[in-house]
């Protein structure tokens, strides 16, 4: 590189690190403003019916919010939702909350929630259930498109396994998951959603 090329480098360098805050803070803004009724600011939905995102992989919250965008997933408070950004904003808006901490809580009930622990790490033999431990990891924290469950909202992880069972969800790879909530009764629904409630951070 030459010097008379080299001040007109450091100005694209600088102007790229110049960008980055630039969409941090628009990544921010966009959380207080449009995310946080459902989600909270911060990812950590007090809501049971939405999604506790904070700590989710960047790769799983970006192929969701295009798939809403797509219609590959269905969701009528979603759809619009996702609209109204600008491609260039799900990436920085993913990174936003996966760097938030997520917040969990211990399970309401113990029982129930060590015979899902028995589903989480074993699956079911009898009926050809895998062991949710395989694509999720052993303290259901995800990887990649596998998204992060721990401290998830009982309620809403048990109305996505029934919505795959029901082929109402139908953005898994492979029909993964439609083929493993076919293969759960609802009491495993119900047992390992209560398991998975209760890990993580408290």
């Amino acid at each position: 590189m030459t010097r008379l090329h080299l001040p007109a480098a450091l100005l694209g360098l600088t102007m790229v690190a110049m960008a980055f805050p630039v969409q941090a803070e628009d990544a921010k803004t966009i959380a207080a403003t449009i995310c946080s009724g459902c989600h909270g600011e911060d990812g950590n939905s007090t809501i049971p019916m939405f999604p506790r995102i904070a700590g989710q992989d960047e790769t799983y919250i970006i192929k969701q919010l295009k798939e809403f965008r797509g219609g590959q997933r269905k969701s009528d408070v979603m759809a619009p939702v996702v609209a109204s950004l600008k491609s260039e904003d799900l990436a920085p808006l993913a990174a936003h909350f996966n760097g938030q901490k997520p917040k969990g809580q211990d399970a309401r009930d113990a029982k129930l929630a060590e015979q899902g622990k028995g589903v989480y790490l074993d699956g079911n033999e009898n009926s050809g259930l895998p062991a949710c431990i395989g694509c999720h990891q052993p303290e259901a924290v995800g990887h990649g498109v596998y998204p992060r469950l721990a401290g998830q909202h009982p309620e809403y992880l048990l109305q996505q396994l029934k919505s795959f069972a029901a082929n109402e969800r139908t953005n898994d790879a492979s029909r993964l998951m439609r083929v493993v909530a076919k293969r759960m009764t609802e009491d495993e629904m119900k047992a390992v959603t209560e398991y998975i409630s209760g890990l993580g951070p408290k």
